[in-house]
């Protein structure tokens, strides 16, 4: 079983590892509890993803207790950025593997598995190591396990009170048998190690796939960890990147879903240009694929030549994750990002020229330290002048080891959550009032499933609810819409549905037909 946590960037990473697993015969359950190994592709954003992870481990490993888990391996930027705490305050946990060495996954499960062959039941305790250790020249973060989650009120970590490897004899499905003492099993690579490739197990319907275009991040903001976990900017392989866009279309994937730490540098490093427009040329040439939707696009790189191909490009849905953090100036020095706000007017402003129906998405920080009550305004004052169609407010986490951590004017937990409620309160109504005004509207939309609720009608024939999505809603963080319709689809299909009602953030619609 694998458990991915955090972004959609991890959610690729865990898909690869789940392709080399599969070549090498491994099965699958979602069932937790029959699951023999257990990985874990962690998080480390934020405060709340740290716990989410940690939290997850300790849960996790009470399986080696009370079901049939025998290894539990921690991935990802938790297991990269933590190596020393893990192996030091979680002793459930078998193995570490980074996040530049998932392809040696399969290698990770054979050292820990050896490790726990069964042996007579008079061996208990025995220091004998199983595999090799593979330990990376990177230098883990000092601390501990306590030192992982945000310094906030309710961030609590609960930890084992018994400290010592559990005994995998104490299931009674595995009676008379007992395990070796483990030796944590460390597999670090360079963050800045070439990219990999592997085939990979799409965990996302089948019918959507993110396609990741870059590893790594050369911005360091001030409040961000990710280029030390992850390594500076390097892009993928554009001949690579077609041809898994062109595996996955084959597959039955219609959306893709390009993602990165930021995408509107994609070819920079490689070919000494942004090159994400030549991207999405080749993209759209392959059979199958409808929509391309772009996410991560930092403001100050988008171009007149980006912003164009919204205009262009028809496979290129109207719809852009543009993440501006703040719109106060000062506030947006102290955090280590290249635009102000003149500048983020102007970049909106040259969207909307182009295409007037893009639906624009953001992120913004609150709470960061030394924002004041002015500069929430400033935000406020943004939002309400700009009328962003979707966005996210987070709280800011003070993260060890980033330069805003130390700055003056740290702000408390309960005063970031006011503010974080003032903004979400703002926005709120803001996308209430976008909802409704696509009531009386058609909108193309993908199906994504059916709801359970199919009843027959006087005249003998089958009433359906449909799940779906428009062009401005990405998977899991945007809305959704509702279709009533008379007719069969599938997951995957496209479908021109005609707004009859807004619902908070959600639209409800009938089917007017089913579109190629």
């Amino acid at each position: 079983m694998l458990m991915s946590l955090g972004c959609d960037k991890n959610l690729v990473d865990s898909e690869r590892m789940m392709g080399f697993l599969s070549d090498a015969g491994y099965l699958f359950t979602d069932d937790e509890n029959e699951a023999e190994v257990i990985i874990v592709n962690t998080c480390c954003f934020i405060g709340d993803a740290k716990e989410e992870s940690i939290d997850q481990l300790i849960r996790l490993g009470k399986l080696k207790e009370t079901g049939k888990l025998r290894v539990l391996i921690a991935s990802g930027c938790l297991a990269q950025r933590y190596q020393e705490e893990i192996g030091k305050d979680l002793p459930e946990v078998d193995a570490i593997v980074g996040t530049m060495a998932i392809d040696q996954i399969t290698e990770a499960i054979g050292a820990c598995l050896a490790q726990v062959t069964p042996e007579s039941t008079d061996a208990a305790g025995s220091d004998t190591a199983g595999a090799d250790e593979s330990i990376a020249a990177d230098e883990p973060v000092s601390g501990s396990v306590d030192a992982m989650v945000s310094e906030s009120a309710d961030a609590v970590v609960s930890k084992p009170e018994d400290a010592t490897v559990s005994k995998f004899n104490q299931n009674p499905d595995n009676a008379g048998i007992t395990v070796r003492r483990r030796e944590l099993q460390k597999y670090i690579e360079d963050i800045n190690r070439p990219v990999y490739e592997g085939r990979r197990v799409l965990s996302t319907g089948g019918h959507v796939a993110y396609l990741k275009i870059a590893e790594g991040c050369g911005k360091n903001c001030t409040y961000c960890i990710i280029p030390k976990v992850r390594g500076r900017y390097r892009s993928f392989p554009l001949e690579q990147l077609v041809s898994e866009a062109e595996t996955l279309a084959k597959s039955g994937v219609r959306e893709l879903i390009l993602v990165a730490q930021e995408t509107t540098l994609y070819g920079t490093d490689l070919y000494g240009k942004k090159s994400l427009p030549k991207l999405i040329d080749e993209l759209a040439k392959i059979p199958g694929i409808k929509w391309i939707r772009l996410m991560y696009c930092y403001p100050e790189e988008i171009t007149e030549e980006i912003a164009q191909m919204f205009a262009q490009q028809a496979k290129l849905v109207p719809y852009i994750d543009m993440p501006i953090q703040h719109a106060s100036d000062e506030i947006l020095r102290r955090m280590g990002r290249w635009t102000n706000r003149k500048q983020l007017s102007e970049k909106i402003a040259l969207l909307r020229s182009v295409r007037p129906d893009i639906c624009i998405r953001t992120t913004l920080i609150t709470g960061f330290p030394g924002e004041t009550e002015d500069d929430v305004n400033i935000l406020a004052d943004f939002m309400e002048e700009q009328r962003f169609d979707r966005l996210g407010v987070f709280t800011y986490s003070a993260e060890e080891d980033t330069a805003a951590a130390e700055f003056e004017g740290q702000i408390e937990e309960e005063e970031k959550q006011n503010r974080l409620s003032y903004l979400m309160e703002l926005q709120q109504q803001i996308a209430f009032e976008k909802a409704q005004s696509q009531v009386g509207k058609d909108l193309i939309v993908m199906i994504e499933g059916r709801l359970m609720d199919e009843t027959e009608t006087a005249d003998h024939t089958w009433h359906y609810t449909y799940v779906a999505r428009s062009y401005m809603d990405a998977p899991d963080i945007d809305g959704l819409v509702f279709v009533e319709a008379d007719a069969e689809l599938m997951s995957g299909d496209f479908a021109r549905v005609r707004i009859t009602e807004a619902r908070d953030y959600d639209l409800v619609g009938v089917l007017a037909d089913v579109v190629d």
